[in-house]
């Protein structure tokens, strides 16, 4: 039987890199995929893509820092699939600049999406998993969650709260059946690393390559699936080694 057999999953950041990578992983284990992003054009194509290989797939476009979109997103999802059994919390964005130079309203903006929003999406995920007797949340954090790095003080600092959020809301929901782990990737080579860049963080990664979107979304299936059913609160890092240095 396949891992995910007839389970709903909605997966932000869904259109393209490891969001969509994971989709597809998802929907050849049997998942019915709810694609959430604000990239209108990528996600309806990537919708008509899996629907074109028989999956049951949606597309819809949502800014997870609005709390209106998130509530209506889940409700879609519910009306279209009936209900939520996982959550992929991997919508983001990054931005490298020097502190000192760093506005303010940039860095309101950097917290706003890849911490303000992964709590978005958890607690309405949340509400409907306890309607339902459970099921699982992926948080995206990021090795940066553990290490720092110049020029990249918000980034690091909201992925550090997606650690602490994850291990908070696991232990505050774990005797409710829903299991919530964080998934903490290295580089990968999806389209928001430049090409001049891919050589350098080669290096500076211990394998001496980047990862790929498809590895990241193998970690992503372990934790939603049963195979890692005594599990939560946890941060898996999928790195090449880069924060073993």
């Amino acid at each position: 039987m396949k891992k995910l057999q007839n389970k709903v999953a909605v997966i932000t950041g869904g259109a393209s890199g490891i969001g969509a990578a994971t989709a597809r992983l998802f929907v050849s284990e049997g998942a019915k995929v709810v694609l959430v992003d604000l990239n209108e054009e990528k996600g309806k194509s990537f919708e008509a893509e899996l629907k074109a290989l028989n999956a049951e797939a949606l597309f819809i476009k949502a800014n997870i820092t609005s709390e209106q979109d998130v509530a209506d997103l889940f409700k879609q999802t519910v009306e279209a699939f009936g209900k939520v059994d996982i959550v992929f919390n991997n919508a983001g964005i990054g931005r490298v600049q020097p502190s000192h130079e760093l506005e303010y309203s940039e860095w309101r903006n950097t917290v706003n999406v890849d911490l303000d929003g992964v709590f978005l999406v958890a607690r309405e995920a949340i509400r409907e998993m306890l309607k339902t007797g459970g099921g699982t949340i992926v948080n995206t954090a990021s090795m940066y969650g553990w290490v720092g790095s110049p020029g990249s003080a918000a980034y690091n600092a909201a992925k550090g709260g997606v650690i602490n959020l994850t291990r908070s809301l696991a232990l505050e929901y774990a005797e409710q059946n829903i299991r919530i782990n964080a998934l903490c990737p290295g580089f990968i080579d999806t389209p928001i690393i430049p090409e001049e860049s891919k050589q350098v963080l080669s290096a500076a990664t211990p394998m001496k390559r980047l990862g790929k979107a498809e590895e990241m979304a193998k970690a992503v299936l372990f934790m939603a699936s049963d195979d890692s059913s005594f599990m939560t609160g946890n941060a898996l890092t999928v790195d090449g080694g880069y924060t073993a240095q």
